[in-house]
Parts: structure tokens; C-alpha cells; sequence
């Protein structure tokens, strides 16, 4: 049957922007970059990798604008970063059945960063908290003891951590995002729901075992356009694995969704698979 289209869709990695320049997604790790070309040409730290990457137009409401781009799609709702700015409450306030938020942590700040966590929990109702363990600084790995106050936080609130896992995009080193190292995170967090993101390449085979031998391990298919889906993934997303895709775009970071859904239907799930990836499986891994 290919792509259902009365799906009301929820994509798991989705962003606002507040500024057609974003400049400022490099802040976090720019002392990490030292090749030139980044530095100087690249107005998002992984644009060699994305072809057109999304441009606003500058509207007037960014909110506004973030919602009528989900309309077109049948996005019902998205995950998006809790920044604590304008944009961020405007988003909450304004749109709360369209918007969930997951809080950017840095396991660097320790117990400070853990309180932070528990706050918004409390004030903003997060869904979940995130980490890009080659984007912190200085770099801090999955399986490191400076994460551990933060899945601790995450199991105790019964959120989800979502983890870029393989190589990471930007020109910055690769070790602390080794999907091996989610190994040890599983074990010692039983109840703690953990979503990889940003494709595990090039371990995507063992990320697919680690999945069939953690109940609490999960794949979320961001910054890969559907094209590019590792086929280990769709392989197990068809047999034992139906349960534990799912679906994460990213746009406006690095694809406009008119390539993200003009390439979806082409993606060979079986029929019963769709709407489990495309909606269920949040759902559930969520809480919401």
C-alpha cells in the first residue's frame, strides 16, 4: 500500500527558529572546529553534508510560521529544543497541543545542570532530555560518569534522553559518540528509555543488535533524508523492530520537509510499520 497519508503525523526532531541567521548553532563546540572551510563558508556545522539547506524567509512570526509548515505536512505535533527564550515560551503558550520539548543538557555542568532539569521539568512539563556527546565541551562520551547524573534525572522523571549516536556531522572527533558505548548505559538504566538520533552510521548493524537486546533502546531516523534510511534499519523496522523506529525529520537544521515527505513514500515499510513509525511509536516512548 505504500505511505498512508491519514496519518496525523509526530516528528520527534523538529526546530523554530528565531532568526533566519543561525550562526549560533555553532557556539556550543566552535572551539572544537579548526578547518577553515567550517569556520568561514558554513552557515550550519554540517552543511557539507545537506544540499538546500531550508531558508525561512525571515517571517514575521516564527512560531506562527513553524506551525503552517506542519500544517502543510500533517505534522500534528514535533519535539523541539526548549531554549528557555521568547520563542520557546511563545511556542508553549500559544500552540501547547502542537509543541512537546526536550531540554539540550550538558553533562559538564553536573549537579547544576540536574537541577535545571528537574525545574523545567516542573515549570515546562518537558518530554525528554537530549545530548550531543561530541558537541559538548570539553567532548563528554555516552558511557562516561559525567552522564550518569543525567540519566539518573531522566529515569527518576520517567522522560526519555534522546543521544546523537556515530559519527557526528561536524568536523569534530567521533569517539564519544561510538554506538558500542550505549551498551553499558542500557544495562546500568534498565527503565530508562533512551532514543538514538542522528543515524549511528557507520555501526547501524550494531546499533539494530543492541535494539533487539535492550527493551529500553530506541532509533529515531533525524537528519536523515528518507532516501538514506540505513537499510539495517529498515530491515528491522519490518521484522522484530516495528516497535522501536521512529520517525525524527530535521527541519529547518539541515531538510526542508517537502524532501523529507516528497522522499517518504518511496521508504519500503510494510503497511502494518507505518503507523507505528510515523505516530505510535511516540506515542508511547514520549508519554504522550
Amino acid at each position: 500500500m505504500g505511505m498512508p497519508t491519514d496519518i496525523k503525523v509526530i516528528d520527534c526532531m523538529l526546530g523554530i527558529p528565531n532568526a533566519e541567521d543561525r550562526s549560533d548553532w555553532f557556539a556550543a563546540f566552535r572551539p572544537l572546529i579548526k578547518d577553515a572551510q567550517t569556520l568561514e563558508q558554513f552557515s550550519m556545522p554540517a552543511q557539507y553534508m545537506f544540499k538546500d539547506v531550508p531558508t525561512t524567509g525571515n517571517p514575521g512570526d516564527f512560531v506562527k510560521w513553524t506551525v503552517e509548515q506542519m500544517d502543510r505536512f500533517n505534522i500534528e505535533k514535533a519535539l523541539v529544543g526548549w531554549n528557555d527564550d521568547d520563542t520557546s515560551r511563545r511556542a508553549k503558550e500559544l500552540y501547547p497541543d502542537r509543541f512537546f520539548f526536550d531540554v539540550p543538557c550538558d553533562p559538564n555542568k553536573g549537579v547544576d545542570e540536574v537541577r535545571r532539569i528537574k525545574r523545567l521539568h516542573s515549570e515546562v512539563g518537558i518530554s525528554a532530555i537530549s545530548v550531543f556527546p561530541s558537541g559538548t565541551l570539553p567532548q563528554v562520551a555516552i558511557n562516561h560518569k559525567y552522564m550518569f547524573p543525567l540519566y539518573t534525572a531522566a529515569a527518576e522523571l520517567g522522560i526519555p534522553i534522546c543521544l546523537n549516536v556515530g559519527i557526528p556531522g561536524p568536523r569534530i572527533p567521533m569517539e564519544t559518540q561510538k554506538v558500542e558505548h550505549l551498551d553499558e548505559v542500557c544495562w546500568f538504566f534498565p527503565d530508562l528509555k533512551i532514543v538514538m538520533r542522528h543515524g549511528a552510521e557507520p555501526w547501524e548493524a550494531l546499533a539494530v543488535k543492541l535494539m533487539l537486546k535492550w527493551p529500553n533502546l530506541y532509533y529515531s531516523t533525524s537528519a536523515f533524508a528518507p532516501k538514506h534510511y540505513p537499510k539495517a534499519i529498515i530491515d528491522y523496522a519490518n521484522t522484530r523492530g516495528s516497535d522501536k523506529i521512529i520517525y525524527a525529520g530535521y527541519f529547518p537544521m539541515g531538510l526542508s520537509l517537502d524532501r523529507i515527505f516528497g522522499d517518504m513514500p518511496s521508504v519500503p515499510f510494510k503497511d502494518e510499520v507505518w503507523p507505528k513509525f510515523l505516530r505510535e511509536n511516540a506515542l508511547k516512548v514520549f508519554g504522550l
